[in-house]
C-alpha cells in the first residue's frame, strides 16, 4: 500500500507543498473526519494554521455506494441531476436527502467549532483544501464551492490519491490540484492505506487543539552555530 496511514500520507503529500511553508496568507482547511489527520501532518509540517470545512455526501437512496451529490457549510448544495435521473431519485428525495445532510453539517459545526470559535474566514488567503482521497469527488465539489464563497486569493487542492475523472475536474477550479498518486478507477480509497481506521469526532476535536496550540507557540530557535 502507499501510505502506512493517513499521518503518512500527511507526510508524503507535504513534500509536495513546500512553496507554501511559513507562508502568512495559508489557510489550511481539512475535510473531516478522514481528511483531518492528513492535514493536521501538513499544517505541522508547513507551518500554517489547521481548520476545517464539513461536507457530506448525498448517497443513492437504494445503493449507499452511490453519490448523487454533497452538502456543505455555507449552504452549499451541489446534486448530480444527470446521475439522479438514471437512478430514477425523484427531485423530492433528493431534496429529502440534502435536508436531512445539511442538519448533520450544522450538528458538526457545533461539535468542531464549538460556541467559542467561527468558521474560518478565508478572504484573500490561499486556501489549501486537503481530504483523504477522491474517488468521484463530490464531496470535495461542494467543499470548493463553499470555499469561492468565501472569495480566497486561491484554492490549492492537496490530496493523497485522486481519480483521473476528479482531478481533471476539480483542476479547472484551483490553482493547483497536488497529488502523490492518480488512478482511475480509484473504487475505495480505503484501499490505498495500510491502516484506514475510522477517526472519530473526539480525534478531530484533539487534532484540531494541537494544531491550534502548536500555531499559537512561537518557532523554536536556531541550534547554536546554525547561520
Amino acid at each position: 500500500m502507499p501510505f502506512r496511514d493517513r499521518a503518512d500520507a500527511g507526510r508524503q503529500l507535504a513534500t509536495r507543498l513546500t512553496a507554501y511553508a511559513g507562508r502568512q496568507d495559508v489557510t489550511l482547511l481539512a475535510l473531516p473526519r478522514g481528511g483531518v489527520p492528513v492535514g493536521f501532518e501538513i499544517a505541522k509540517i508547513l507551518r500554517v494554521p489547521l481548520d476545517v470545512l464539513i461536507a457530506r455526501r448525498l448517497v443513492a437512496p437504494i445503493n449507499h455506494q452511490m453519490t448523487i451529490g454533497a452538502v456543505a457549510s455555507g449552504g452549499v448544495r451541489v446534486v448530480d441531476e444527470e446521475l439522479c435521473r438514471a437512478l430514477a431519485v425523484s427531485d423530492r428525495t433528493v431534496q429529502w436527502i440534502a435536508d436531512a445532510e445539511a442538519r448533520e453539517v450544522e450538528r458538526l459545526e457545533r461539535v468542531y467549532y464549538g460556541c467559542h470559535r467561527a468558521p474560518p474566514d478565508v478572504r484573500d488567503r490561499t486556501v489549501l483544501l486537503v481530504d483523504d482521497g477522491v474517488a468521484t469527488g463530490a464531496s470535495l465539489r461542494a467543499a470548493v464551492t463553499a470555499v469561492e464563497q468565501g472569495r480566497p486569493a486561491a484554492i490549492v487542492i492537496a490530496i493523497p490519491v485522486a481519480s483521473y475523472a476528479a482531478c481533471a475536474e476539480l483542476s479547472r477550479r484551483a490553482r493547483e490540484f497536488v497529488y502523490c498518486y492518480i488512478r482511475d478507477p480509484v473504487y475505495s480509497v480505503g484501499l490505498w492505506y495500510e491502516s484506514y481506521a475510522p477517526v472519530s469526532e473526539q480525534e478531530v476535536c484533539r487534532l484540531l487543539r494541537e494544531a491550534h496550540e502548536l500555531s499559537a507557540s512561537p518557532p523554536e530557535p536556531p541550534a547554536p552555530g546554525a547561520p
